[in-house]
């Protein structure tokens, strides 16, 4: 897979996120079937993070929700490493076990 390919990916993720999280609010309002708390935490912590913590300040949804907020946090501090390691720390030492790493987690899912 080309590097090119990565931020797409993660762009897209991340206006998923938005939307799914607009989808829950406009859910909760009406009063109708609701995405569980687990879901919206697994797609953020599969790159989704930035656009989750977005959503939730643009839509107020789920901001007072313990320990959906904590944990949210928790994962974008992580994304937040990451990209920091990433743009940090030479390709060839972490690169393909990151690439392995991602998919296999991806593919489970």
């Amino acid at each position: 897979m080309s590097d090119a390919l990565i931020p797409l990916i993660l762009i897209g993720i991340n206006l998923y996120m938005l939307s799914i999280f607009a989808w829950d609010k406009r859910a909760a309002k009406r009063g109708d079937r609701r995405v569980p708390e687990a879901r919206l935490l697994w797609l953020a912590a599969l790159g989704g993070s930035v656009g989750a913590v977005l959503a939730q300040q643009v839509f107020h949804h789920k901001t007072r929700k313990e320990p959906f907020r904590s944990i949210l946090l928790a994962i974008a501090v992580g994304h937040i490493a990451l990209a920091v390691l990433w743009l940090a720390v030479p390709a060839p030492f972490w690169k393909p076990a990151f690439k392995t790493l991602y998919w296999s987690v991806a593919s489970a899912l």
